[in-house]
């Protein structure tokens, strides 16, 4: 076996999987849907498997390999098989709409394309349209297409000892790709050690030799690196389900003991807004991280109230420099409202409209670490805007303390001008999340329009969904929350609603809390008022 630059475990298919199966070959590595178990030896001879069936389908090292599955199994075999061969995985969204995904591998110069039978309508659509990609490979199943390689049966009959490793350490691994709220999404580029730096992860979280993470389908892109990685990386046992919704959650947790788990605060809401998880037992969780959206102190008090013995952690990153910070919430370690502090071998700082380090004080935050992406692909004047001197500035705002803990105050765009004052929407939504028979609250800023107004100035919009088995009236609670808000931060309409707009990302719960889209839904209400 080939070993580049020296040493495969620069690899990051080999050090995230190989080394474990070399260490404790026995230890379940991988369960899927409660039907499937692999050891850490099986997983990585079945990863070798496919690895030599790629690269009979003439996938090799440097190539560039579009790959579009929602079967998590199959996902994580692909992805670890090319990056033990060096290739360049370009790991696109199920989620997206064919449009974009067209245009994105075209955009990413990719000429090979894996797919699962999930999506062979939509890769038929799009393949007479990208005629840069000269190898179509399917994954789960014969093709319906003659010219489609079938990757299973090549599989079958392919070896199982360690392909020839192609790529390591600074040598481009995958594409991962922003959300992409304004023009198509932004490839970012990580390499095999900043993806192996983000698998060290849960090095500084507490866990046991039988640690067991959980997780859904959204381990597609960034969370490939983020969640499954770091837990092989760990020696735990991952537990993939095809839905990690609250009414699987309710059935895997106690099923297969688990006791990690990533998730959005959003996720906790819709849980414990019905009466459902009442009868599931749930204690054998003793990590639960949050992040992409504020956890109220509302949230969290329902959240420890039906899991005390789980530590609530607070996180902070973003697709180019994934799971920089995080602390413990529930316990007074890290005030609640923060993000914690970076994490080992990770920095965080805050600078000024000059650039300039400030401390105490609201201004860009800025992330530093070996987790750090490379770069856009293709787009030099991006990564150079977003890459300043080694720190990744990602136009997210916040506060660092003297003791270096981050307090991520939202985006510039997000913020709500009232009154000649700014505020962001997480602190109304924490103050009607409180308030008693609300389940969720989303806010977001609408112009004003009114007469002798600035043309920058704002209303606030508050959109809130009763608890199950509750009504709400939202004269009500505009007035209950004129008596806990200061003028500029009181709602000018309440709207209560049967659910609140969230991004879908194939977890089977709700995405992140779409504000825009609560404006766009609620802002001609304002407008009457």
């Amino acid at each position: 076996m080939a070993r580049p630059h020296g040493s495969p475990y620069g690899n990051y298919g080999y050090a995230v999987l190989t080394a474990n199966a070399l260490r404790t070959p026995e230890r379940v590595a991988l369960t899927y849907c409660g039907e499937q178990s692999f050891t850490y030896d099986r997983l990585n001879r079945l990863v070798n498997q496919r690895a030599h069936a790629l690269r009979a389908a003439g996938v090799e090292a440097g190539r560039r390999v579009a790959v579009l599955l929602n079967e998590t199994l199959k996902v994580a075999e692909v992805y670890l098989a090319q990056a033990k061969l060096g290739v360049l995985t370009s790991a696109l969204n199920p989620y997206w709409p064919v449009e974009t995904l067209r245009a994105v591998v075209a955009a990413s110069e990719c000429t090979a394309f894996v797919y699962d039978s999930t999506v062979e309508q939509v890769v038929a659509r799009i393949r007479p349209e990208l005629p840069g990609v000269t190898t179509w490979i399917k994954v789960g199943g014969p093709p319906a297409d003659g010219d489609a390689v079938d990757l299973d049966a090549l599989t079958a009959a392919a070896g199982e000892d360690e392909p020839e490793l192609g790529g390591s350490d600074d040598d481009p691994l995958a594409l991962y790709y922003t959300s992409g709220t304004t023009g198509l999404p932004k490839a970012v580029v990580h390499t095999h050690a900043s993806s192996l730096a983000t698998a060290q992860i849960w090095l500084d979280v507490p866990r046991e030799p039988g640690s067991v993470f959980g997780t859904g389908a959204i381990i597609w892109g960034i969370g490939f690196p983020a969640i499954v990685g770091p837990a092989l990386y760990t020696g735990m046992r991952l537990v993939l389900e095809q839905d990690w919704g609250p009414a699987n959650f309710l059935r895997v947790v106690p099923r297969e003991r688990v006791t990690h788990v990533s998730q959005i605060p959003s996720f906790y809401a819709a849980l414990l807004g019905t009466d459902e998880h009442a009868a599931a037992d749930l204690s054998t969780l003793r990590v639960i991280m949050l992040g992409g959206e504020p956890l109220s102190a509302t949230l969290l008090a329902r959240v420890k109230e039906r899991l005390p013995d789980a530590g609530v952690y607070s996180y902070y990153g973003q697709t180019e420099a994934p799971y920089t910070c995080f602390g413990r919430v529930d316990d007074g370690s890290t005030p609640l409202g923060s993000s914690g502090r970076a994490r080992t071998g990770c920095a965080v700082r805050i600078t000024g409209p000059d650039g300039a380090r400030v401390v105490g004080r609201t201004g860009e935050i800025n992330l530093a670490g070996p987790h750090r992406m490379a770069g856009y692909d293709k787009l030099p004047e991006k990564t150079a805007e977003a890459l300043r001197d080694g720190w990744y500035v990602g136009g997210d705002l916040g506060v660092v303390s003297e003791d270096g803990t981050l307090t991520v105050l939202g985006r510039r765009e997000d913020a709500i001008l009232k009154d000649g004052r700014w505020s962001q929407p997480s602190t109304v939504e924490d103050a009607a999340a409180a308030l008693d028979g609300v389940a969720e609250a989303g806010v977001a800023g609408v112009p004003a329009h009114a007469e002798g107004q600035e043309a920058s100035e704002q209303r606030i919009l508050l959109a809130v969904v009763p608890r199950a088995g509750h009504s709400l009236d939202a004269d009500k609670l505009a007035a209950a929350l004129a008596e806990r808000l200061p003028e500029h931060q009181r709602p000018d309409r309440v709207v209560v609603a049967e659910e609140l707009p969230h991004s879908q990302d194939a977890s089977g719960g709700p995405g992140k809390l779409l504000r825009r889209e609560i404006r766009e839904r609620y802002q001609h209400l304002v407008d009457q008022a």
